[in-house]
């Protein structure tokens, strides 16, 4: 069984003049195909969270999450010390938005289901025998949902042999440990691109299967 989380990191706002958003967008997958793999993961965030974060803290001011931005860097190593022995591919593209800055319309649900399959489209999930699940980080609404599973359903279903079921579930990133993994590597890759910092990223660069930068 494949698992697959996808998170991204970054904004798609355009407004370069009145506001400021990221130059660059992010949309990565955390690639699972081993279920001891899988279960080594979800452990590791769980126990970094509870020994770095929530030891010796009332239940009420626990943290529920591990989110990038948020976490030191000697916290996103102390997890990935407990993964990196584990079987797993991290694949993302990133989009430079000023590529897109010129043109007359931005449809952000578009250019983030565009993004999205593009990755999705560079995994070997041809080779899946039994089931792919697709986790993704819920933030859209129940329109945006159902676009993006039918406009993914659509580009996949021609890689994957019809007897292998294709799952997709959008879950608050909150209660999936595999998401919060996803958001560290995505966030990762944004700031080698944003900030060209590669600090984090370098800690895990030997599980990157893909990264690409679109419209450089």
């Amino acid at each position: 069984m494949w698992y697959l989380f996808l998170d991204e990191s970054g904004d798609l706002g355009f407004d370069f003049v009145n506001k400021k958003p990221t130059r660059y967008f992010t949309v990565c997958i955390l690639a699972v195909n081993d279920l001891g793999s899988y279960h080594g993961i979800r452990k590791a965030i769980h126990v970094t969270l509870r020994r770095k974060f929530n030891k010796g803290k009332r239940a009420s001011f626990f943290r529920e999450e591990l989110h990038a931005s948020e976490t030191p860097l000697a916290v996103k190593k102390y997890f990935y010390e407990k993964v990196k022995s584990l079987r797993f591919g991290v694949y993302s593209i990133t989009l430079n938005k000023r590529g897109l800055y010129d043109r007359p319309s931005h449809d952000k649900e578009r250019i983030y289901n565009f993004i999205s399959h593009q990755v999705l489209d560079r995994l070997p999930i041809e080779k899946a025998t039994d089931r792919v699940q697709l986790t993704v980080d819920k933030s859209k609404g129940k329109k945006e949902i159902r676009d993006f599973n039918e406009y993914v359903i659509r580009h996949l279903t021609g890689k994957l042999d019809p007897t292998v079921p294709l799952n997709i579930d959008h879950l608050d990133s909150r209660k999936d440990a595999g998401l919060q993994a996803a958001d560290l590597f995505a966030w990762g890759i944004l700031r080698k691109y944003e900030k060209k910092d590669l600090e984090w990223f370098n800690c895990y660069a030997e599980k990157v299967r893909l990264d690409e930068l679109y419209l450089p």
